[in-house]
């Protein structure tokens, strides 16, 4: 099968799988429905919006319209009007669209759409989160013999609602769909930053897969959907701390790429952020916060886990500290005798500002790393003078 096709039974199984989840919200049985069926089907729906909120939302809200009689269609909620899931849907097929030809194209003329869609995969998810997932619960389903918002299984769920509170089983869901989400922004993150169009789909193949999995078991038995969405969510959040780092540390290189910050940026206190390129102690990569020096001269990375709470520092390995030039972001590096590691990065922004942040932090200077340094060899080569040998950092 070739990527071009591939690609296309992507979205189809995409889209399928949307309105199979939507089709599993509102396929009720006629007799009356224990209040943990509602809890199942609510978690096949959380997990399913958190894989893909816009599809989640768009496919939803039109199984909604659908679903209701014309004089009952003008009470739904914002997001089963036609105003919300007809410009939902387009966007999504326009993504769709986007992946079918981009596969066939150069990767530099599609990541700008790629990166678009990851802009519109926050905003949905929050738009999400606030506005559908803490509401799924308090949210009678049509009953064709008792109209739109009464029956058996609209009872269920307000009897399961006062019984274990509104408030309660509202951040249930919000906690569950926060994993979720957490994972599979982090995969379009990837999506974004990976340069490989392989990479690419097969990261889309996954997502895509889950997204079915979740609904056609939601089809086949609501008790057999929510313990998959539940296996799901206990993988996302066993992930989630490695999603959330790699979603800051994109969300950074690619808001100071492309709003061009290091024009604009000067080196200041209290200094740019640092993302940790090694483990220090129980510290993991990619974890952000900023260099200081103790009071003894010690070197400390002082972080906050998830980014809020009290801050914590672990100290940095005694060695000497210069600033390496890459070829799209500085690096801090650590220098023993002839061996050269990368502790950190800082952000595009601070690119081209090597030599002030050498000065700020008092280091002993600056070398080209990565590739910048052997391009670096290639051009001492041309001009007849090489200095040094081409190794990398």
């Amino acid at each position: 099968m070739t990527r071009w096709s591939s690609t296309f039974w992507i979205w189809v199984m995409c889209l399928a799988a949307g309105m199979g989840t939507a089709e599993a919200q509102d396929r009720r049985p006629a007799e009356p429905q224990l209040p943990g069926v509602a809890l199942a089907h609510a978690l096949s729906e959380t997990t399913g919006l958190a894989i893909s909120p816009l599809l989640g939302a768009g496919a939803y809200g039109a199984y909604k319209y659908w679903r209701a009689a014309p004089e009952q269609r003008p009470g739904l909620p914002w997001y089963a009007r036609p105003v919300f899931w007809i410009p939902a849907l387009v966007l999504v097929g326009l993504a769709g669209l986007k992946d079918l030809l981009g596969t066939a194209g150069p990767a530099w003329l599609k990541k700008p759409l790629d990166l678009a869609e990851l802009l519109e995969n926050k905003l949905s998810g929050l738009l999400v989160a606030g506005t559908i997932v803490p509401f799924l619960l308090l949210q009678p389903g049509p009953d064709p013999a008792a109209g739109l918002w009464t029956g058996e299984w609209g009872l269920a769920r307000v009897e399961l609602v006062s019984w274990v509170g509104p408030a309660v089983a509202s951040v249930v869901l919000l906690v569950l769909f926060l994993g979720v989400f957490l994972v599979f922004h982090a995969i379009q993150v990837l999506i974004v930053l990976s340069p490989f169009g392989v990479v690419d789909l097969g990261l889309k193949v996954f997502r895509g897969a889950v997204l079915a999995s979740v609904a056609v078991t939601g089809l086949v038995n609501p008790w057999l959907g929510a313990m998959w969405a539940l296996l799901v969510v206990t993988g996302c959040w066993l992930l989630a701390g490695w999603a959330f780092r790699l979603t800051c540390f994109g969300t950074v290189l690619l808001w100071d790429w492309v709003t061009l910050a290091r024009r604009r940026y000067e080196v200041q206190e209290p200094g740019p952020l640092l993302f940790l390129a090694e483990r220090l102690g129980s510290v993991p990569v990619r974890t952000f916060g900023h260099l200081r020096r103790s009071a003894v001269g010690v070197w400390t990375f002082q972080y906050r886990p998830w980014g809020i709470g009290p801050r914590r520092e672990v100290p940095l390995p005694t060695g000497n500290y210069e600033v390496g030039r890459g070829l799209l972001f500085p690096a801090l590096l650590r220098i023993e005798g002839e061996t050269v590691r990368v502790v950190g990065w800082w952000p595009p922004r601070c690119h081209g500002h090597e030599g002030a942040l050498c000065r700020f932090y008092g280091f002993g200077g600056v070398r080209e790393v990565g590739w910048r340094r052997v391009w670096s060899w290639i051009r001492d080569v041309i001009r007849g003078r090489p200095d040094s040998a081409p190794i990398r950092a």
